[in-house]
């Protein structure tokens, strides 16, 4: 009983003792709290003016230079005004069916591309998709406009005169580049040996590619699809070019607005799209968060993009 006595009370802490620093303070480097606060000065200066919309929203005024007071009277009459809710609903039309001609054709090609990585005709077809990412979207709306009055006038192909299809025509080509790229980064990181081992098994290609391949590829496709979404939804220049008096969208409204006098049903509309877009982005990074969940990938968007897409399997 002693013995443990003496270890108890060597245990205990002596009154009046001072007790010895459990680590030292973490000095701050100056190098990097100034990169951190420039860091947050950029991404101010950057949301700073959509901030601005998302305030005027609220504005109860007739013109959204002059802040009159704070009301949600703009998103009624953002919400009751026809025009407004035609080119939103045109916008939204345009961007649900070209992101879905995107997500088929970029898929198909994305998977070709992956699975054909040593053929001939893959450097061409990258250069040619990343020739219509970075071509001015001007240029292209340039070129689209007298091909589509050929198309439609000249060759009688009568559905080509409509807005809708010319705009869901011109915003697929450049949202099916993107999709591609993204399921072409996604098939390169996966190895064949599940599908070889399906077609062994006596498979068929079609049973292969919807019990096996498309599994796989899935969350590129459905992040693919939700960014053509968000693409068609802001795209200015190329629906200014393309689209009629019976299909006017969203950007061309209030880009028409802009040479009279803005309301601030506009910016309360903006806002909303602006909600509709941050939904789609996080509906995006949700879908790779859990494809990273289930495959172990650390790649993130950035990485998928990059062509950087390794999974489960990885050669």
């Amino acid at each position: 009983m002693t013995a443990v006595a003496e270890v108890v009370s060597d245990a205990l802490p002596v009154p009046g003792a001072e007790r010895k620093p459990l680590g030292r303070r973490r000095r701050i480097d100056p190098a990097n709290a100034l990169l951190a606060v420039w860091g947050v000065l950029g991404f101010l200066f950057l949301f700073f003016p959509v901030l601005v919309i998302v305030a005027y929203s609220t504005n109860t005024g007739r013109l959204l230079q002059s802040y009159q007071g704070f009301g949600f009277n703009a998103y009624v009459d953002a919400l009751s005004n026809s025009a407004i809710t035609d080119a939103v609903t045109v916008s939204l039309y345009v961007a649900v069916f070209s992101a879905l001609v995107s997500a088929v054709l970029g898929s198909l090609a994305g998977v070709a591309m992956a699975r054909r990585a040593g053929k001939a005709w893959i450097g061409w077809m990258t250069a040619l998709l990343g020739l219509v990412l970075v071509t001015p979207e001007i240029v292209n709306g340039v070129s689209l406009l007298p091909w589509f009055v050929t198309l439609g006038t000249d060759l009688g192909l009568t559905p080509v005169n409509s807005g809708l299809v010319r705009l869901i025509i011109a915003n697929s080509l450049f949202s099916c580049a993107v999709v591609t790229f993204i399921v072409r980064a996604r098939m390169a990181g996966l190895s064949q040996s599940l599908e070889e081992a399906a077609a062994d098994l006596g498979a068929p290609p079609v049973r292969r590619f919807l019990d096996i391949t498309f599994p796989l590829m899935r969350p590129a496709v459905i992040s693919g699809t939700l960014l053509a979404f968000t693409l068609s939804l802001d795209n200015t220049v190329l629906s200014s070019f393309v689209s009629t008096a019976d299909a006017t969208p969203w950007p061309v409204y209030v880009f028409a607005s802009v040479r009279s006098t803005l309301r601030p049903s506009i910016a309360a509309m903006s806002t909303l799209m602006l909600l509709l877009t941050l939904v789609a982005l996080a509906l995006v990074a949700l879908v790779l968060f859990r494809a990273r969940k289930v495959t172990g990938d650390g790649a993130g968007l950035a990485a998928t993009l990059a062509g950087g897409g390794g999974g489960v399997g990885g050669n």
